[in-house]
């Protein structure tokens, strides 16, 4: 038998004003342990968000991204695979759940199967898999990432390092979103002048995550309108926590597509949070995870 370890971070995505660009790495991790077997089929156990839920044989998001990974680096498919899984990503709100399992899935894979895939070829995959690069960047590389795709469709990533006075915190309720619904509600054109006025606050919210992460300048780098206000129907009560977070002093925005809110609170408004926060909601306070990724065989730990 052959074992590897994978922690992957939970994400936020868009962070406001970067749809489909900006990803940071938080300090809220998913384990997983790949076994190789001789023996035939699939056993997946999972602890923590999913269990009871997520599909515990071939259906496996993470079995299905390790077949695929050993099909792209020509490796036979082994006789059986075995998974533990300890979730503490939740699911379906937001946070990177679904780009953790693929990551963990590819990189999975690539270490059992003795390489045979470059680091850029593995951010391809699971942008291939996932089906956006912002989502992945920052799971693979951590800290604060800027993603993009070259002209053939090739994924880019540029990594950051926020200023470490930078602390997320996941605002987590207990109703989920799917993804698909939440992008279905964007519409196909958006006016020039929205179009416009974001890149400006996208430009600003790296300088504001990296150099000077003020109260005031955050709440002018987190504000949206490219994706925020046509998702809001989908949850309103999420809308509505960004829009009394703000009203206070808070920087506040959708954490990916949702449900979560994610807020960076600094020194002068971690106290403003919690009053403005629903009894059902759970409240995260993290840090940003500076290295992302982590893969080891357990003989070397």
């Amino acid at each position: 038998m052959s074992t590897v370890e994978v922690r992957v971070p939970a994400t936020s995505a868009n962070l406001g004003p970067g749809f489909d660009t900006l990803g940071l790495a938080l300090t809220l991790y998913d384990h997983v342990e790949a076994t190789l077997t001789d023996e035939p089929g699939v056993t997946v156990a999972v602890e923590g968000e999913g269990a009871g839920t997520v599909d515990t044989g071939e259906g496996n998001l993470i079995v299905r991204v390790m077949r695929r990974t050993f099909d792209r680096m020509g490796v036979p498919q082994p006789a059986g695979i075995r998974l533990r899984c300890r979730n503490r990503i939740p699911h379906a709100r937001g946070l990177g759940s679904s780009s953790g399992a693929i990551c963990a899935g590819i990189l999975a894979a690539r270490a059992l199967g003795g390489g045979g895939l470059s680091d850029d070829a593995v951010y391809a995959l699971a942008t291939e898999i996932e089906g956006h690069p912002d989502n992945v960047a920052p799971c693979l590389a951590g800290g604060l990432t800027i993603a993009w795709s070259e002209h053939d469709g090739a994924p880019r990533m540029v990594k950051l390092t926020p200023d470490a006075g930078i602390r997320p915190v996941a605002i987590v309720p207990p109703v989920r979103l799917d993804t698909e619904t939440a992008r279905g509600l964007l519409p196909k054109d958006v006016p020039h002048k929205d179009a416009s006025f974001n890149t400006g606050r996208a430009a600003l919210l790296i300088a504001a995550l990296t150099r000077r992460p003020d109260r005031e300048l955050l709440l002018a780098a987190t504000e949206d309108r490219l994706h925020q206000p046509y998702r809001a129907p989908a949850m309103l009560e999420s809308a509505d926590l960004v829009e009394r977070l703000r009203a206070v002093g808070v920087p506040a925005v959708v954490s990916g597509a949702g449900p979560t809110v994610l807020a960076f609170s600094t020194s002068d408004s971690q106290d403003l949070i919690a009053p403005e926060v629903g009894s059902d909601w759970h409240i995260q306070l993290m840090d940003v995870d500076p290295v992302g990724a982590n893969v080891q065989f357990p003989e070397t730990r």
